[in-house]
């Protein structure tokens, strides 16, 4: 058969992470790769109870077509749950965050249209932007996310600037106060709309974020935000907040698209959510994902020493950016690492441009503290051996 793609088809590519992934799941590998929460977070009996009672209640709703717009008391509880006044009628219930994303692509991008993305950026986003061909550009970004004099400079004609004010994937930094500030009133003068996504912004570790950037301007941001990471990833759970300007076609392209999310699933979480548990099941995930970040800071100081790698201590969330030394590509040394039974994930495919080759992505979250020790140690060993071999670097001894 003469199958004949679209022109868009082009524009889909593998995911590099899901390929690194794929290399994970060869028995010993200890993967500081994935974005995967720890399965030790999810709350099973909590669910085996909503399930119960979801079929007992009203089973064959449960199990009927439902609205697009998502349950009702779902939309309500995730407006109750932001810190600004949210219309229940601006939620949107999505199939995971990702397809909010897909959604604002297929509404807000035109071929060609500017995108404006942070330096580097969430790699899930440039795929699902990828197939309705913007130009993504690059906004230059520091320690406390992007840098406003760019994002002005860069702002015209930009239909809008996608942002992860909290713990950012893959970096894992967070936008200050004055930044956010900043970029709040920036955009709003020039009449750039802000894709805010904050799927970890719950996942902080000594104290909350500061608000975000949709509650200081509601009519100029599309906010996104999940239950993957505070319940568990395989509902493939997440929602939108929408001006209710743009509500209507974003609701449009959901429908073309499934119809609506799997409404047993939203009448699960919703009985999960009654009575507070959310509040008292996060902090027993915030509390694992600290002690294993320290671990992770505690193996990389020890470890490295030497070694001129740079790393950050994000304030959240469940990933560490780090950047090696000059003449290392961690897409090449990835390879090596495995041989060494631990997985990474190279940084240069989170840049919408050009990529930083020696930087890399370690995820914090599913290693338990001594798989962190022994994987840190492996990557050590592979990064000594390779520094080695490229003969540019004066090693000092590796610790005892």
């Amino acid at each position: 058969m003469n199958w004949k793609l679209a022109a868009r088809a082009a524009k889909m590519n593998p995911s590099v992470l899901r390929e690194i992934l794929k290399v994970t799941e060869r028995p010993g590998i200890i993967s500081l790769a994935g974005g995967l929460p720890s399965p030790k977070t999810f709350p099973i009996q909590a669910f085996a109870d909503a399930c119960a009672e979801v079929l007992h209640n009203d089973g064959q709703a449960a199990l009927q077509y439902a609205a697009s717009e998502g349950y009702a008391p779902l939309r309500q509880a995730v407006a109750d749950m932001l810190p600004w006044n949210v219309d229940p009628a601006q939620v949107l219930i999505t199939t995971g965050s990702q397809q909010g994303l897909d959604l604002v692509a297929k509404v807000l991008i035109d071929p060609g249209s500017k995108v404006l993305v942070e330096t580097p950026t969430y790699l899930g986003a440039l795929q699902a932007f990828g197939p309705m061909e913007p130009n993504p550009v690059s906004v230059a970004s520091d320690e406390d996310g992007v840098i406003v004099d760019d994002l002005v400079a860069k702002a015209k004609d930009a239909r809008f600037v996608y942002l992860l004010p909290n713990f950012q994937n893959p970096t894992g930094r967070t936008m200050t106060e004055a930044r956010r500030a900043a970029v709040s009133a920036a955009a709003a003068e020039a009449g750039l709309p802000i894709i805010e996504d904050n799927p970890y912004g719950e996942l902080w570790f000594d104290e909350a974020p500061p608000l975000p950037l949709t509650a200081r301007n509601p009519e100029g941001c599309i906010y996104l935000g999940s239950f993957s990471k505070v319940l568990a990833p395989g509902l493939r759970l997440g929602f939108l907040v929408a001006p209710k300007a743009i509500y209507p076609k974003l609701l449009q392209a959901k429908q073309a698209v499934d119809l609506h999310t799997p409404i047993f699933t939203q009448r699960m979480v919703s009985a999960v959510m009654k009575d507070g548990f959310l509040d008292r099941h996060v902090p027993t995930i915030r509390a694992l994902y600290k002690r294993q970040r320290d671990a992770m800071i505690a193996a990389l100081t020890r470890e490295m020493a030497g070694l001129d790698v740079k790393f950050n201590a994000p304030k959240g969330g469940m990933f560490l950016w780090a950047r090696l030394p000059e003449g290392i590509d961690t897409v090449k040394l990835l390879p090596k690492a495995v041989e060494r039974n631990v997985a990474f994930v190279p940084g240069a495919p989170f840049y919408a441009g050009l990529g930083d080759p020696r930087t890399l992505r370690l995820s914090f979250v599913t290693a338990s503290v001594e798989e962190i020790d022994v994987a840190i140690a492996a990557l050590a060993i592979t990064l000594r051996e390779e520094l080695e071999l490229l003969g540019e670097h004066k090693l000092a001894p590796a610790p005892v």
